[in-house]
């Protein structure tokens, strides 16, 4: 009886709680309330880019007649022939110019500082007063900066000039920088560093051949940061600079209209979508390393 009694009972399941449902399954209820924030999330993202694309498609006058979401009969690519032809090459290549010009300073300055205090372990008393120092920039709002910025460019006779724009953007992009850096390099473990001193390696080499490569995610992300906040800068561009050959993207956006007579909306969003794509790009491109860089760089 005894045996029988116990056989049954090993051949019966499991269970868990008092209805016997397993733990494992009740955890794995979908969450219908996020699916439902995402998707209307990616509504408000997904449908004012389909407006603009949609509407750099038609020409002005189906602009005005059809249904502005609905996709044009006869797509057209006037609006930005029309575009290109005024001028467009030449802004989208001072923004280039001021993007790279910013990026890879700012970068390499901000890698090699952020190494530094991570190495000195808090042992400096200079590199703990930078780091403080860099700290502090990131409480300083640009804006809060506007005028003695621009009194500073007046005096280094830099007014009116894509370096003038470049400057300032080094400098505002470097707190940041430093401190995603820094945690990153804080993530490597002490013992490659310690096992490249003992191989003889300066810390030169250290920092290029050690440092350099695990911190690739960091870099990427800073570098695409530091560029959609330069690529997308209008203030500045506003305050330091005056001719029209001397705009950049941004500023060359607010004055278009497209035409001489009134504003030529699909020729408008035809700027809109040319100046967006380099940074779509750019992101397609870089997204594993950026998502890495945002996750991994405060993991601790």
């Amino acid at each position: 009886m005894t045996a029988t009694h116990t056989s049954r009972a090993a051949k019966r399941p499991a269970t868990s709680g008092a209805h016997g449902r397993h733990p494992a399954k009740s955890r794995q209820r979908p969450n219908w309330l996020g699916g439902l924030v995402g998707w209307l999330w990616l509504a408000v993202v997904i449908v004012p880019i389909y407006w603009i694309v949609v509407t750099s498609l038609k020409t002005q006058s189906n602009y005005y007649l059809t249904n502005p979401f609905a996709p044009p009969a006869d797509p057209t690519l006037d609006n930005y022939r029309l575009v290109i032809e005024m001028d467009f090459p030449l802004y989208f290549l001072n923004s280039i110019i001021v993007a790279i010009g910013t990026v890879i300073p700012s970068v390499l300055f901000s890698f090699m500082a952020a190494y530094a205090i991570v190495r000195s372990s808090g042992a400096s008393r200079f590199l703990r007063g930078v780091n403080s120092l860099f700290l502090m920039g990131l409480a300083i709002p640009l804006q809060a900066t506007v005028i003695p910025v621009y009194l500073l460019i007046i005096k280094m006779q830099l007014y009116d000039s894509l370096t003038a724009l470049i400057l300032p953007s080094i400098a505002f992009a470097i707190p940041l920088s430093v401190l995603v850096l820094s945690n990153f390099i804080r993530d490597v473990p002490k013992e490659l560093f310690e096992s490249m001193r003992l191989d003889g390696a300066t810390e030169w080499k250290t920092l290029w051949g050690l440092a350099f490569p695990l911190t690739r995610p960091a870099v990427v992300t800073v570098s695409i940061y530091n560029a959609l906040q330069v690529w997308n800068g209008f203030l500045l561009p506003l305050i330091l600079t005056q001719s029209p050959d001397k705009r950049t993207l941004p500023l060359a956006l607010a004055a278009f209209q497209g035409g001489p007579y009134g504003v030529n909306v699909p020729a408008v969003l035809a700027s809109v979508v040319l100046t967006i794509l380099p940074m779509l790009i750019l992101y397609t491109v870089g997204r594993r390393q950026l998502l890495s860089g945002l996750t991994a760089g405060f993991g601790k």
